[in-house]
């Protein structure tokens, strides 16, 4: 809704200031008093185009301000929208005092404010604003409709997915059956495999060197002249000392651990075997997980990870045929149920429209336009089975033949017209549309009676919606 309006230097206007609230406001005045700039300023915060020549005489630039209230889900918004013509140079908008585009403008005031009559901005001039007139009239439940159709393009998109070049998936095929095949060869259980390998064949490589080595530290624990001789001398004599009690218990604690690990290392080295076989054996297996981390991995951890990402990948290229002929199907099957659908909406659709014609007929004869008549077309082709295609035509005089309402001359037949379908929409209970409409010139041309009508049925409107009149 329309709350406020502040207009700056717009035309004949210096500075107007407008609170608006619910339901039916006229705006009236004699001819020359800014009526028409009212319009202009609520055509500029819709996203109209601008022109320099609406900047008052003197002035360096138009303003225009406004707070809508929108209605929302989560409940009301206040938004608070400028446009600023210079008198020279591109004219700017802002949203909440933040700059913005002209688009943004228009976006923001779409199905929330409405103008009617000689104005570009008119959600009902639209073919998609009519069908959804035409829709909400009828009741016609489009959600089955819309369902098939994104079940549609659900089912496109996984088809594209899949790919289509042939030769291209072949080569594919065959690359990660090289590299699986190779991969379930190597056998890989163990990311740390190589470390123990390593180990395994720095013992195996100098097996001798080894034994030697611990024959020589043997040797010298244990041979003549030897740390164990030493050791039995200095307990010797030491022994009955007893000052020296404590370091000579040390000693034989020393001494023991002494032969343990001469032991040990007897028996290790008596263990430690040449085996050139095994030996060869290691340096392939090292040699080959080397190259396995040349070609998939830093470490055999993301070798195998790019193991299990190429089975995965290998299964879904072979049971492309399989996967395919599935998707197929399921998109007869998709295509049949969205026929299916539309030609439901279709027959609702051109079942709905000429009654809503005839109700807009009826309105129009109590608001001066008696010899109207109107006809809405539904699917100009043969193949639009949910006639989405959808165009209001009407004639405003007998021998008039029936236009698109976007080409009717008379803005004051154009606002009637586009009140009558409001109207109507609202007698069968349907939406009335945008929460502000805007009237220019409804009145023209007309008195007595006619006008008396034309204000009771404002004033009907005015208890579901906003509504503002600029009179003729």
């Amino acid at each position: 809704m329309l709350s406020e309006l502040h207009i700056e230097n717009l035309g004949v206007i210096g500075r107007a200031d407008l609170r608006l609230g619910p339901g039916l406001t006229a705006l009236t005045g004699e001819t020359g008093a800014g009526k028409t700039m009212l319009i202009e300023a609520i055509e500029l915060l819709v996203g109209g185009r601008a022109d320099a020549t609406i900047v008052r005489t003197g002035a360096a630039e138009a303003r225009v301000d406004a707070r809508i209230v929108v209605d929302g889900p989560d409940g009301s918004e206040e938004l608070v929208l400028t446009r600023v013509i210079p008198a020279d140079g591109r004219s700017r908008a802002y949203v909440n005092g933040r700059p913005a585009t002209v688009a943004t403008l228009a976006e923001l005031t779409d199905g929330v404010i409405d103008l009617h009559g000689q104005h570009a901005h008119q959600s009902l001039l639209s073919g998609v604003a009519q069908r959804a007139a035409l829709d909400a009239f009828g009741s016609i439940d489009l959600a089955a409709l819309r369902a098939a159709r994104a079940r549609v393009t659900e089912v496109d998109a996984e088809l594209a997915a899949l790919g289509g070049d042939e030769k291209a998936r072949a080569r594919e095929i065959d690359l990660l059956r090289f590299q699986v095949n190779e991969l379930d060869a190597a056998a890989i259980r163990d990311s740390g495999e190589d470390e123990q390998l390593a180990m395994e064949e720095t013992l195996l490589g100098d097996a001798v060197a080894h034994r030697e080595a611990a024959q020589t530290a043997i040797e010298a624990l244990r041979g003549d002249g030897g740390a164990g001789e030493a050791l039995t001398t200095a307990l010797h004599a030491l022994a009955n000392r007893t000052p020296f009690t404590p370091i000579a218990d040390r000693l034989t604690g020393l001494a023991a651990e002494l032969d343990d690990v001469a032991s040990e290392m007897r028996a290790q080295a008596e263990g430690i075997e040449e085996d050139p076989e095994r030996l060869g054996e290691i340096r392939d297996r090292r040699q080959l997980l080397k190259d396995l981390r040349r070609k998939y991995g830093d470490d055999l951890a993301e070798v195998v990870a790019y193991h299990g990402e190429a089975e995965h990948r290998l299964r879904e290229l072979e049971r492309y045929e399989q996967r395919a002929a599935e998707l197929d199907g399921d998109r007869v099957r998709a295509l049949a149920d969205e026929r299916q659908q539309a030609e439901l909406v279709g027959r609702r659709r051109r079942e709905a429209a000429p009654l809503l014609a005839k109700a807009i007929e009826q309105r129009l004869r109590t608001l001066a336009m008696p010899h109207a008549r109107v006809a809405i077309e539904v699917g100009d082709h043969a193949d639009d089975h949910p006639g989405d295609q959808v165009r209001f035509l009407l004639a405003a005089d007998p021998g008039s033949p029936l236009l698109p309402l976007g080409r009717v001359a008379s803005g004051g037949e154009l606002a009637r017209a586009m009140l009558a379908l409001r109207l109507a929409l609202v007698s069968s209970g349907g939406r009335v549309g945008p929460a502000t409409l805007v009237f220019d010139e409804v009145d023209a041309g007309i008195g007595g009676t006619a006008a008396v009508a034309v204000g009771a049925a404002l004033s009907e409107l005015a208890a579901e919606t906003q509504v503002l009149v600029v009179t003729h």
